[in-house]
């Protein structure tokens, strides 16, 4: 038995279409989307864990009852989520300009 041509509307499958353009097509895997993201902009990455190294020292010094230096900590917190927040600004920035 051989296989029947069917005519379908173009509009309805562009998708196969360009399955067939593009060949075999390689979904992007978690790790590989992350490694990428990170390439593209690792301020992000280090203002979190700038984030999250104040958060954990800042706690630490309230449980041990250093108050002065759990809120230098907190402040100190308060000015890297700042800074990660402008480093994902400045990559969204970044990336639209690139794509224009």
């Amino acid at each position: 038995m051989g296989k029947e041509q069917i005519a379908l509307p173009d509009e309805e499958l562009d998708w196969i279409q360009l399955r067939q353009d593009f060949g075999s097509f390689h979904p992007e895997t978690t790790k590989e989307k992350m490694m990428r993201k990170i390439k593209e902009n690792p301020a992000v990455p280090i203002g979190c864990l700038a984030t999250a190294g104040a958060l954990s020292y800042g706690l630490y010094s309230f449980r041990n009852g250093n108050r002065r230096m759990s809120q230098i900590m907190m402040r100190t917190r308060i000015a890297a989520q700042g800074f990660t927040v402008l480093a994902l600004v400045a990559g969204v920035v970044m990336t639209y300009d690139t794509k224009q």
